[in-house]
């Protein structure tokens, strides 16, 4: 896909790129011919691998990077020549960004003294923000005397305290351990929630993603791949590298025999057939990557309803409290997972048993042959 374009449902976009392209070194492109609109009050994620040029779109629509060719607007503005601190635009980094030497209170007051507010407006400001991160006893303190997570609600307070048109995070939960950054996710989400403002937010972590946006962009090698819903993305991904970036999935490979509408059968590498939805592939003839998600996979007498029936043997069980993931050997690849609920059902499979497995033809979906595969 070279080309992503996202209509908005009502009226135009709160934020528009339109045709645009970054080169470093003007030869190679970073970002490439990106049209991307996104609306007022939309929570729109940029999700993807270093390097795939997520970061690079936040920076020149923040203004820290000129687009090498197109244009950006924000509600109705060209950007391209308006410098940072005259977007008003709140940005939230992954290392906080707070000033050492102020307090709470004076970190957040900051961006208001800038734009000449005065001290009454200052200060009702000020404590509001901190009320909405819930940090109203603490803005005498410095940031060093505060947990990471505290910071990470004072910078994200400091981005909103100016009531910007938009707010841009990148990557702002990095530096938090897993339960906090969970935390967090559900913070943000809320205030986004409450405040209905427009948040841009950038980060490499799947499910932080899935848990906060309205939508996701999924880049990969400056093009976007697939822009859609989070339940959308995992569930009906457009192409190989979605499938793959986008939660656990298992892949078989084969050869496409025939179609029939929407579905077609496939011929496995090791000679099993089975049926698929035609999402990718080429047609009649061609290779093509089966994705089929864990939960997904039926066992036992389960899978004697199912379309497609395959054996498989166990190789490995990891007790997850609420399900035991099992790494199985199915159709020559031995690191096809099959997530099974903690019941008294399954207390007796154990590695080397053979199992039945089956699944559901639309729960199967025939896409690309990815390069490297």
């Amino acid at each position: 896909m070279n080309d992503a374009t996202a209509t908005v449902a009502a009226g135009d976009p709160f934020v528009s790129f339109q045709e645009v392209q970054k080169s470093y070194d003007g030869e190679t492109l970073v970002v490439k011919n990106l049209n991307l609109d996104i609306a007022k009050g939309e929570f729109l994620t940029m999700l993807g691998p270093s390097g795939s040029g997520k970061t690079t779109c936040l920076m020149m629509l923040a203004g820290f990077e000129t687009p090498t060719h197109g244009k950006v607007v924000l509600d109705g503005n060209h950007l391209n020549n308006v410098p940072p601190h005259k977007r008003d635009i709140g940005m939230v980094f992954q290392n906080y960004a707070l000033f050492p030497h102020m307090t709470v209170a004076e970190n957040l007051a900051f961006p208001l003294r800038v734009r000449r507010m005065g001290r009454a407006e200052i200060e009702e400001r000020v404590q509001r923000a901190l009320e909405m991160v819930q940090l109203p006893e603490l803005g005498h303190r410095r940031p060093a005397q505060l947990s990471g997570g505290q910071q990470q609600r004072v910078a994200v307070a400091r981005a909103l305290v100016f009531d910007p048109k938009l707010v841009l995070m990148d990557e702002p939960l990095g530096a938090l351990d897993k339960q906090l950054r969970e935390q967090m996710q559900f913070e943000i989400k809320h205030i986004h929630d409450n405040l209905g403002i427009t948040v841009v937010y950038v980060t490499h972590d799947q499910s932080e993603a899935l848990t906060m946006s309205n939508r996701i962009a999924v880049f990969n090698d400056g093009v976007i791949q697939q822009l859609a819903e989070p339940d959308a993305l995992y569930e009906r991904p457009d192409n190989a590298f979605v499938a793959q970036f986008i939660g656990e999935n298992n892949k078989l490979t084969g050869r496409v025999e025939s179609v029939e509408g929407d579905q077609c059968v496939v011929t496995l590498k090791t000679g099993e057939k089975v049926r698929a939805l035609s999402i990718g592939h080429e047609g009649v003839g061609s290779e093509t990557m089966l994705s089929l998600r864990p939960e997904r996979v039926r066992m036992g007498e389960e899978a004697e309803a199912c379309d497609s029936r395959v054996e498989g043997r166990v190789e490995e069980l990891i007790y997850l409290g609420d399900h035991i993931r099992t790494r199985m050997t199915v159709c020559g690849r031995d690191d096809f997972v099959v997530k099974i609920p903690n019941s008294t059902e399954r207390a007796g499979l154990s590695p080397g048993n053979e199992v039945a497995l089956g699944w559901r033809t639309r729960d199967c979906r025939a896409l690309d042959w990815p390069e490297g595969l």
